[in-house]
């Protein structure tokens, strides 16, 4: 059966679990070697990866396209103004002809839907790189990274400030997936998707929705924000004014513990939802968190080709 990567919930904890093993252990293996260089194994070698961008991207775009590489494999690109896509050409259409000429099919869109559609129609795997609704290709990489800085996943306290966005609701999947818990500060009207809410909690997660930023942080082992305006949402003055008590900045990183990391999926629009103290302060590991998408790509690869 096909292996498509939609959400997180489509893997499951346990694989969860072991492509965060396994992406520890092919970075570790890499160790001073060219990152265009191929890993000893090259697993994919042969294999191609079709992306599709109907959004901007440049964590997504050059994390997939390297982890092609690394794994031996090759990628291409396709902007949807360049593509019969933008010319109205159905996405049912298109996943059938990618699907003969390409080995997987990585997609970065806006309506959920679409990636359901291009799912339901590719008979080779099809991989969520961004939708409104959920962003699980980041958390890889994010859990990844706050297991590398000795935090284990079980039990963990995450802070969401700011915005009840796509990123949150992946964040909210893995807590139930990995058991860890999730308080979410946000202000009226801004909480997250009910349904992400209540799948962490019938899984066993504790998740807290509070109104109150500092309630949030509270000795939270991770904070974590995101960029309050996406691409193309509108009335963002007046979004950006509710949200600006939730600002990660000095005062609210005290309040978590002393050990706590900083992240953020960037790119980031420092004075608004983080300080630049926080930002460049040694608690923040933003850089290790963009790189480990590759680690954590190359993971989500080897799993949909069945090589996990």
């Amino acid at each position: 059966m096909t292996r498509h990567f939609l959400d997180l919930n489509d893997a499951g904890g346990d694989v969860l679990a072991a492509m965060i093993n396994d992406a520890m252990d092919r970075k570790a293996a890499r160790a001073g070697r060219p990152k265009g260089a191929p890993d000893d194994d090259a697993p994919l070698a042969g294999r191609v990866l079709a992306m599709i961008f109907e959004k901007n991207s440049t964590r997504t775009r050059v994390s997939f396209d390297m982890a092609m590489r690394q794994l031996g494999g090759s990628a291409i690109v396709m902007e949807s103004g360049t593509t019969q896509l933008g010319r109205g050409e159905s996405i049912a259409d298109t996943a059938r002809v990618l699907s003969r000429m390409a080995d997987a099919i990585m997609i970065r869109t806006d309506d959920h839907a679409k990636i359901e559609e291009m799912a339901r129609h590719a008979t080779i795997p099809v991989i969520n790189g961004l939708t409104d609704r959920s962003h699980p290709c980041q958390i890889v990489a994010d859990l990844l990274t706050v297991v590398e800085q000795g935090k284990p996943l079980p039990g963990l306290e995450v802070a969401w400030l700011g915005d009840g966005n796509n990123v949150l609701h992946s964040i909210l999947e893995a807590a139930g997936l990995m058991k860890f818990n999730v308080r979410v500060g946000t202000p009226a009207g801004y909480e997250p998707d009910p349904a992400f809410v209540a799948f962490a909690r019938d899984n066993g997660a504790q998740v807290t929705l509070t109104n109150d930023p500092a309630a949030a942080a509270d000795g939270a082992d991770v904070v974590v924000t995101d960029t309050w305006v996406s691409m193309g949402q509108a009335h963002a003055d007046q979004k950006i004014a509710a949200m600006m008590p939730f600002q990660v900045n000095g005062a609210l990183m005290a309040q978590a513990k002393s050990d706590a990391i900083f992240l953020h999926c960037l790119p980031a629009h420092i004075g608004e939802e983080v300080t630049e103290s926080v930002f460049e302060s040694s608690q923040s590991v933003v850089f290790d968190e963009a790189e480990n998408r590759i680690h954590g790509q190359k993971s989500v690869l080897l799993w949909c080709f069945g090589a996990i």
